[in-house]
């Protein structure tokens, strides 16, 4: 993957459903907003975006994880990649250009960990994704299967693809190889309270992103 190349900084967020990922993202971007109180293109400094995103693409991927219809894994991969590139393309490089720090929940490491159910050759998974630009700095919140989907049956009327104990296990050892194959990766304890996991997170973007 391609080291970024750009003014801004740019921040990932992956982990199991239910990690609580989505909350320290956001959580993230409202604190630098108040910190900063800058502008990039007309918006506050830091932005927010998730993948699947919301074009088409990313609702033809949510369909087949929601089980809306049915294709083969390596498309479903290929439509990840395809998400991936339009969303780096249209959203993500512009800001990044402009000095934006730009925070994504959820992005290549899920896709790959994820995709690994189903697809046996992991490398050609990591090929598809090597055009893309590596984050700054990823944060891989861990917490445990069983927690995840007690969380996930809380939140939702349905279970969606891979959500199961025995599959979400198998995806975690796959977030652990990945992590130690690529640089900067941080692996958070999910299982603390929300503020005490945002602490640990705000003061590694301090310390190694001096934001």
């Amino acid at each position: 993957m391609i080291k970024n190349p750009y003014q801004g900084k740019f921040i990932a967020f992956e982990g199991l459903d239910g990690s609580g990922s989505t909350t320290q993202a956001s959580k993230l971007r409202s604190f630098l907003n108040e910190s900063q109180e800058k502008f990039v293109l007309g918006r506050p400094s830091a932005h927010l975006t998730k993948e699947p995103t919301n074009n088409i693409v990313g609702g033809l991927i949510r369909g087949q994880l929601t089980g809306d219809w049915k294709t083969q894994p390596e498309c479903l991969q290929l439509l990840f990649s395809a998400d991936r590139a339009h969303h780096l393309e249209k959203e993500i490089i512009p800001l990044l250009e402009n000095g934006a720090t730009v925070i994504t929940d959820r992005y290549f490491l899920s896709t790959v960990a994820f995709g690994g159910l189903e697809v046996e050759d992991m490398e050609w998974l990591i090929e598809i994704n090597k055009p893309f630009i590596l984050p700054d700095i990823t944060f891989l919140i861990k917490v445990s299967p069983k927690t995840c989907l007690e969380r996930i049956k809380g939140d939702r009327f349905h279970i969606e693809l891979f959500e199961k104990e025995e599959s979400l296990a198998r995806v975690w050892q796959n977030y652990e190889k990945l992590a130690k194959r690529f640089e900067n990766v941080y692996i958070i304890d999910g299982e603390r309270l929300v503020e005490e996991v945002f602490e640990e997170i705000k003061n590694l973007v301090h310390s190694k992103l001096n934001i």
